[in-house]
């Protein structure tokens, strides 16, 4: 099958995304001058690693002056401070330079981790984007946020910090449990609600054949996806303006994810998808959007299995003011104003400063009571 490519484009800092089926097998040749004679140095987790990591050491074997490997624990909890000091620990007991170069191989919190460890190592040595799950490949290796979680919340300590390339080879979804597959679908779907009409309608018509890992659906909704995420990120790279577009539904879905204790009981493509079925709750009850245009969204997320609302949470809910205490802590609430990115319609998402609290908290509490 042809890959397909795109180009994030931040002048000198510019990168290719790559999407096809077996990149990892050719990365060292892919990824050419990027990673040629370098000491490589691969992250991964202890669910990836098993079943992958090999065929990446293998397609790096052939270029690389010296290759490492760290695997850390899959899951939310190595996504932490401590982690992230094990994480730096481990890699200067070795012994690096700058010339190092890491590659984040594995879902969003290896991409996350890893990429704050490039970001802090040595004040910052360069990393790759190899990413495995549906979710990392669609949105979060692509567009430079790196962190880790705080007991305050979600991705509220880290940099904005551009890796050199992204590899989104298609075949590592073959072993991805159906649940985190249809939790990476969430991500997918916001970009048709947030600014691609047309997309969406296409997502109706193709979502199955794209859970069903069909290789055409599945690479041309990667490849809108990516496309997608990096115009936004070429107009706004450090979340001042149009960037934030990006959060629809997360305002709702860190305080779920919160409230789950980031335990694995709630998949973060879970949590985003029943924010965004409450984005057009809230965008519905303030009179901005049609009842219509919410029904649909929350059609389409209950079709391919996700939650749309507080309802069918798999956890998470919880009443209004605990609720309201995490969203409180967003990074998009402004001196003690919270933003949400709301829907006039289908495509037409934007972000508003002026959300009357008692609504949110009515819209909130008959979510949970609905349980």
């Amino acid at each position: 099958m042809t890959q397909m490519s795109l180009t994030v484009g931040l002048g000198t800092r510019a990168y290719d995304i790559t999407i096809g089926p077996g990149l990892i097998d050719q990365a060292g040749t892919m990824l050419g001058e990027i990673a040629a004679d370098r000491h490589i140095i691969i992250v991964s987790d202890d669910q990836v690693a098993p079943l992958h990591l090999q065929r990446l050491l293998d397609g790096f074997s052939p270029i690389a002056r010296k290759l490492d490997q760290f695997v850390v624990a899959a899951g939310e909890a190595s996504k932490s401070m401590a982690g992230l000091t094990r994480l730096l620990d481990d890699i200067l007991a070795i012994g690096v330079d700058r010339s190092v170069l890491l590659v984040a191989f594995g879902g969003g919190v290896i991409g996350d981790l890893a990429g704050f460890a490039a970001a802090s190592l040595l004040r910052g040595v360069d990393f790759v984007q190899i990413p495995t799950s549906l979710l990392a490949q669609v949105d979060s290796s692509v567009g430079g946020k790196t962190g880790v979680n705080a007991k305050a919340g979600k991705n509220l300590i880290g940099a904005f910090y551009q890796p050199r390339a992204v590899l989104a080879d298609t075949s590592l979804l073959a072993t991805l449990p159906a649940r985190e597959l249809r939790a990476g679908y969430a991500e997918v779907v916001k970009y048709g609600l947030l600014g691609d009409a047309g997309f969406f309608d296409w997502l109706e018509q193709h979502g199955e054949q794209v859970l069903a890992l069909e290789p055409d659906a599945l690479q041309q909704a990667i490849y809108t996806s990516c496309l997608a995420k990096a115009r936004i990120v070429e107009a706004d790279e450090r979340e001042s303006g149009k960037r934030a577009l990006l959060n629809l539904g997360h305002t709702f879905g860190h305080a779920f994810e919160a409230v789950a204790n980031y335990d694995g009981r709630l998949l973060h493509g879970e949590a985003v998808a029943a924010g965004m079925g409450l984005a057009f709750d809230l965008s519905v009850a303030l009179g901005l959007c049609g009842q219509p245009e919410a029904d649909r969204c929350k059609a389409h997320l209950q079709a391919s299995g996700l939650p749309s609302g507080q309802a069918t949470l798999p956890a998470g809910n919880a009443p209004a003011d605990i609720l309201l205490g995490h969203m409180k802590h967003d990074k998009k609430t402004r001196n003690g104003v919270m933003h949400f990115v709301l829907a006039r319609a289908i495509g037409d998402a934007f972000v508003h400063g002026d959300v009357p609290e008692p609504v949110v908290t009515e819209l909130l509490e008959r979510g949970f009571n609905a349980v």
